[in-house]
């Protein structure tokens, strides 16, 4: 490693799929280009973990959330109260032994408020740290959830974390496309200073020779609450193949729960022109082998099809409070970029109709800014540039100002 290369401590806990894990990965590994990045990963590590360059992985004792919002214990040798405390210790104790230049915490205050008790113990260390205290930031997606019943109290409890311990925000969107303001309304006004990077694509996958598109790829990202779109997928193709023989690849993601899979194995089991994988290293090469994708409306998801400009129509996940898939389908579609299906309506009719027109749409994406990973690295060495020139002046109150 090199040891010349400020170092850097980026949190991450992903609950439910793995889009919080594959946009913060995509940040780390370039991120490791110019520090010494230690990733901190709060949820059950995927089978492929691309790590590049100065980066060592953490895996904590993970931890998911339930369809009930309760944290669980993804490893059956502890406890939610003893992973908890377990990971707690593993922090502060990987901050004193690493004493960071930056430590950059993934959607906190935002979200995972039930993880505050292991967050909030690391951002007093770092703000008690009179002789090195680093640079904290904070990592953002494009939308916020905004649909809680304590929305109002939430928020402004997410401001005042923030106003305390944080040096910025960094939000990964265009802001042509989503601003922070859209989906967070705090009683009282922001102070933290606020920058938005673009989105963070993993970026194209150049390849010598590209096959001509066909096909229908339908995918959930990682797959934990994929098996309804799945399931009617199957019906829809059912349909489509009888009259128009158009095949379709389904990608189940690697934590679809394995009953889900085990049953959608059978049923598509000699179904001709389907063809079902498991997982996939990364999506973006088998979306451009397709002409159509049908897909829900995470982050990393859509970074993927608009990377590979196939014609995408999303149905997006909503389950009581998570709105975020919704605003974001309503804003592609807004700007013409995908079709969107409201989940309400899916039935394999439906979904087999939709296929059909989609082929007739085609987006352009180009206007949106797809540069955020590098333009994070950017960010983050000036702010770390401007609070150490505001050290060495002892002018430490002009920092936020100066960025």
């Amino acid at each position: 490693m090199n040891q010349h290369k400020p170092r850097l401590l980026l949190y991450c806990q992903h609950s439910l799929g793995m889009g919080h894990w594959v946009r913060a990965m995509t940040l780390a590994n370039a991120l490791s280009r110019e520090f010494r990045v230690t990733f901190l990963n709060g949820g059950r590590a995927p089978d492929h973990q691309s790590a590049t360059g100065d980066l060592d992985m953490l895996n904590l004792p993970p931890l998911g959330m339930g369809e009930d919002h309760q944290l669980y214990s993804q490893d059956d040798r502890y406890s939610v109260k003893e992973s908890l405390a377990m990971r707690r210790q593993l922090i502060l104790d990987t901050y004193a032994l690493l004493r960071p230049e930056v430590v950059l915490i993934e959607l906190f205050p935002f979200g995972r408020k039930k993880l505050a008790g292991e967050l909030l113990p690391l951002l007093k260390a770092a703000r008690r740290d009179k002789q090195a205290r680093p640079l904290v930031l904070c990592s953002l997606r494009d939308i916020m959830v905004n649909a809680r019943k304590d929305q109002s109290r939430h928020d402004e409890r997410a401001r005042w974390i923030t106003d305390r311990y944080f040096d910025g925000l960094l939000v990964h969107a265009d802001p042509r496309f989503a601003r922070l303001e859209d989906s967070f309304h705090p009683r009282h006004p922001l102070k933290t200073p606020l920058l938005y990077t673009g989105f963070v694509a993993p970026g194209r996958i150049a390849a010598e020779l590209k096959p001509p598109r066909r096909g229908v790829l339908v995918s959930a990202g990682g797959g934990m609450v994929g098996a309804p779109l799945f399931q009617v997928a199957v019906q829809a193709h059912a349909i489509n193949w009888a009259v128009e023989k158009l095949p379709m690849t389904i990608v189940a993601g690697p934590f679809l729960p394995e009953a889900d899979w085990q049953d959608l194995a059978a049923q598509v089991k000699g179904i001709e022109g389907l063809t079902l994988l498991r997982s996939v290293p990364a999506m973006q090469p088998l979306l451009e082998a397709h002409s159509l994708s049908v897909s829900q409306c995470g982050y990393n998801t859509v970074m993927d099809i608009l990377e590979s400009r196939t014609s995408a129509l999303v149905v997006p996940f909503v389950r009581g409070q998570e709105d975020e898939q919704s605003q974001r389908a309503q804003k592609l579609a807004q700007l013409g970029l995908v079709k969107v299906l409201n989940p309400a309506e899916l039935t394999g009719q439906r979904l087999a109709e939709q296929i059909l027109q989609l082929r007739n749409f085609s987006s352009n994406p180009a206007g949106l800014d797809l540069s955020g990973a590098d333009h994070t690295v950017r960010l983050i060495q000036k702010l770390l540039t401007s609070k150490q020139d505001a050290n060495a002046e002892s002018q430490p109150e002009e920092y936020a100002h100066a960025c």
